[in-house]
């Protein structure tokens, strides 16, 4: 789909103008009775150039509004005295995906799906991704001690360091990442 979005026209050839009697291509997009939302992008009107411009001239955006409400969308710091998506909490986990980030609806599913909060384990303590991933490097589940980072490190030290395995220094990397895993969680709050 190519967009020209100085113009608004997505150039597509092969959608005609939703205006009945209308034998001209639907190349602008018009807001649809069904939003943006967690279901989808939502649905859109589409029409030609004469109708997407008569639409626009009759959408009133402030429609069902209050006079207080139309004031204060009106206000030039309306939107300030709430949090935007990368600045809330939950960065916006829980807020629809923004469907114009991606060309497959899908893509933002799944990318709504690995988005997930810290795992806990069972003291209660999160555990980041970081955290998570430096425990696989070990080989440790998520409700491993103190005692068992420790020991596992010393383990994996010996079977990859060099002087220990006949100077081979092709486990070099996995070495570094096992010391580079270790230097994490031992300093992580979930296993102090």
């Amino acid at each position: 789909m190519k967009n020209d979005r100085f113009h608004g026209r997505v150039g597509r050839g092969d959608r005609r103008c939703e205006r009945p009697g209308c034998p001209e291509v639907g190349e602008f997009r018009a807001p649809g009775p069904r939003g943006s939302s967690f279901d989808g992008p939502g649905d859109y009107h589409w029409f030609c150039l004469d109708h997407v411009r008569e639409f626009n001239s009759g959408y009133d955006w402030f429609e069902g509004m209050s006079a207080e409400e139309i004031i204060r969308a009106q206000h030039p710091i309306h939107g300030w005295d709430r949090q935007t998506r990368a600045f809330s909490p939950t960065a916006g986990i829980d807020a629809a995906p923004r469907w114009a980030d991606f060309t497959d609806p899908l893509e933002a599913i799944s990318q709504r799906a690995r988005v997930r909060k810290p795992a806990q384990r069972e003291d209660g303590r999160a555990v980041t991704p970081d955290e998570r991933r430096a425990l696989d490097v070990l080989g440790l589940g998520i409700d491993a001690s103190r005692h068992d980072l420790r020991s596992r490190y010393s383990q994996l030290v010996r079977k990859y360091h060099p002087d220990r395995n006949g100077g081979d220094r092709s486990f070099e990397t996995r070495l570094q990442e096992v010391v580079e895993s270790y230097q994490l969680l031992r300093r992580a709050a979930a296993f102090a």
